[in-house]
């Protein structure tokens, strides 16, 4: 009989891929650039906070401890075994295991809570993807400073003009740049692992380090200065939401394989050579990372350091695209631009809006802390706040879907929880010298969000309230004398139960009724994609009169004349010349309003800039009227 707790999986939602050399390449480019280039920072950082005149084996050993054993419960145990398992239709990332545990979950109350853990998830993704481009660019230019100490001044420049074309090109898309990323990230971890595994060769005594036995010592022995090194010991695991994140793009099988046997076993190597490296020359806390290699290797080390850094980043920056766009198909933030970089791949997208926040909020990461070990300060917040959401919301899906015993998830679950915690509380003594940066991102805009879907919902509440439901309108149409002229016209509605209001205001000024008449409704569900099959839902209200409902995925973009073009044959009328009649809502401050004067301020801003629904929807503006409708909030 087997465990509860590895019984009742459901089925995946994709045979599971074989594991080709290909795509194994595709894997190491776009998932393990983040935790990839963490060796650049991540030890020296935990060993800076010693006396580096004095530097003990016992603290080199314990640091490795720490960090190996942090690889193998947060990565392989937490990510690569259990949380890779909930997929919401092949999809993994916060937010879809936010919409899994709503699925699974009963009580408005608890759906809130859920969603409230999700958003303030992915508001600190937003805040890690900021951070990230920053101190993974700096910390690669900072081995100019090795090869040629005179080139110490420039490495700001560089950084900064490396940011800024880093996210210049993102209009183009990544394409094609995706197509070298692979074998750069295959040269990158097979560089770190030999000259790791070179300098262990020399001093096979580190591999001990592997003992838990070490790191308990350590904890023991320094205690309060053992809480401060969790802090920067979590940044060797930064990075690992993403193994997650792109399990839809690459499938579980993949990223398990290139962790497994590739991943784990090189940047182990690296990590443990930087620490025989110390034990042999304890000087070497400068720079261990690009101290590994003989002198000739560090220029080119350098260079392959920026291009993998650059990678790291663009795994981020893709990633909070995406992001984006399940935040607006799930309601949590107003139309924002969203461009197709490709023709083949609905995945592939820009949006303008989240590059420039990303470029200028990295730049100025640069430019006020200055090297990567300030700003390493300011990384662990956001990393480990993410990491305590998804352990909370994969409580919630194992318990519920996977049925595991209530005292199995909270177990599991409610451990790895803790250990997130620890890390989380180790850095928050770093707010003061720059965790408050992750902190600031993510409550401003886990405010905004919340104060935009609250907002919508008083609005759609207040338009149930001055609308005409379409049931009684339809009954007197054929009594009524409104003209039908020819022609199609489309009017977007947000309920299919109601009569669109751009109809009634066209009714009242114009005095006409088009032939043909749809009433369109875009729905959003809480999964990735919505099969073709289940798309559209057409039905004929009265002659001439068809609702159409469209069903779209949280990783889906709406075009609109595509979907309702593939309906000729089932509406009877081409939807190419078809007019299309909006609603523009004019939103004024109400004499009682429900929410707080500054969340409706907010609400108010957002509204004011956020994308027409004619771009949104991908509707021709030559074919669009639009009516204003003044609503109070």
């Amino acid at each position: 009989m087997r465990s509860p707790i590895l019984s009742e999986e459901p089925a995946p939602a994709h045979p599971k891929p074989k594991a080709g050399v290909g795509m194994l390449l595709a894997v190491l480019g776009v998932v393990y650039g983040d935790i990839g280039t963490s060796p650049l920072y991540a030890f020296k950082t935990s060993l800076v906070l010693f006396d580096l005149a004095k530097t003990t084996t016992t603290e080199i050993m314990g640091v490795l401890s720490l960090i190996f054993w942090s690889l193998v419960i947060i990565v392989t145990v937490k990510y690569v075994m259990l949380v890779m398992r909930a997929d919401n239709r092949g999809e993994g990332g916060i937010l879809a295991l936010m919409a899994l545990a709503q699925r699974v979950s009963v009580g408005r109350g608890i759906k809130s809570a859920i969603a409230f853990v999700g958003i303030v998830g992915t508001c600190l993704f937003f805040g890690d993807g900021t951070i990230t481009p920053a101190i993974s660019v700096l910390s690669a230019l900072e081995g100019l400073e090795v090869s040629a100490p005179e080139l110490q001044p420039y490495v700001l420049p560089l950084a900064v003009i490396v940011i800024a074309c880093l996210f210049t090109m993102q209009y183009h898309g990544t394409g094609r740049v995706g197509r070298v990323f692979g074998p750069i990230m295959l040269m990158w971890f097979t560089s770190i692992g030999l000259l790791g595994l070179v300098e262990i060769l020399g001093h096979p005594y580190v591999l001990l380090a592997v003992s838990p036995a070490y790191a308990v010592n350590l904890v023991i022995h320094y205690k309060g200065m053992a809480f401060f090194v969790l802090g920067a010991v979590v940044l060797c695991v930064t990075g690992a939401e993403a193994l997650y994140a792109d399990m839809g793009h690459f499938g579980a099988w993949r990223i398990r394989v290139a962790w497994t046997f590739f991943v784990l076993p090189c940047l182990v190597l690296n990590y443990f050579g930087q620490g025989a490296l110390m034990i042999d020359d304890p000087a070497a806390i400068a720079n261990p990372f690009f101290l590994l290699g003989p002198d000739w290797s560090h220029l080119p080390m350098v260079v392959l350091a920026t291009l993998a850094t650059v990678i790291a980043s663009q795994a981020g920056i893709s990633g909070s695209f995406s992001l984006a766009r399940q935040c607006m198909q799930l309601g949590f933030l107003p139309r924002l631009t969203v461009r197709h970089t490709s023709t083949m791949e609905e995945g592939q997208i820009y949006v303008p809006q989240v590059n420039v926040a990303l470029a200028v909020g990295s730049i100025l990461l640069i430019l006020s802390f200055k090297t990567s070990d300030a700003l390493a300060s300011a990384y662990g917040i956001a990393v480990t706040g993410t990491f305590m959401c998804t352990a909370l919301l994969a409580t919630v899906v194992f318990r519920r879907q996977f049925r595991w015993p209530r005292t199995a998830a909270i177990g599991v679950f409610g451990t790895l929880f803790l250990i997130d915690t620890v890390f989380f509380s180790a850095n928050t003594v770093k707010i003061v010298e720059g965790g408050w940066v992750p902190l600031v991102l993510g409550v401003s805009l886990t405010a905004m969000m919340m104060s935009w879907k609250e907002g919508r919902e008083i609005l759609l509440s207040r338009w149930k309230q001055s609308s005409m439901p379409l049931a009684p309108f339809l009954a007197r149409l054929p009594q009524s004398r409104i003209i039908r002229v020819p022609g199609l016209a489309v009017f977007m509605t947000s309920n299919p139960d109601y009569v669109p209001t751009s109809l009634l205001h066209n009714l009242k000024h114009n005095k006409v009724l088009h032939e043909s008449v749809l009433f369109v409704t875009v729905q959003t569900e809480d999964v990735p994609e919505v099969p073709a099959d289940r798309r559209a839902e057409v039905s004929e209200l009265a002659p001439g009169i068809h609702r159409v409902i469209l069903r779209y995925g949280f990783m889906e973009s709406p075009n609109i004349p595509r979907e309702l073009e593939d309906l000729t044959d089932r509406i009877g009328v081409r939807a190419s010349q078809a007019s299309y009649f909006l609603g523009r809502e004019v939103l004024v401050p109400g004499l009682a309003p429900k929410l707080p004067w500054w969340r409706r301020m907010l609400f108010l801003f957002m509204a004011r800039n956020a994308v027409p629904a004619t771009e949104f929807f991908r509707i021709p503006s030559d074919r669009v009227v639009e009516l204003g409708v003044r609503i109070t909030i």
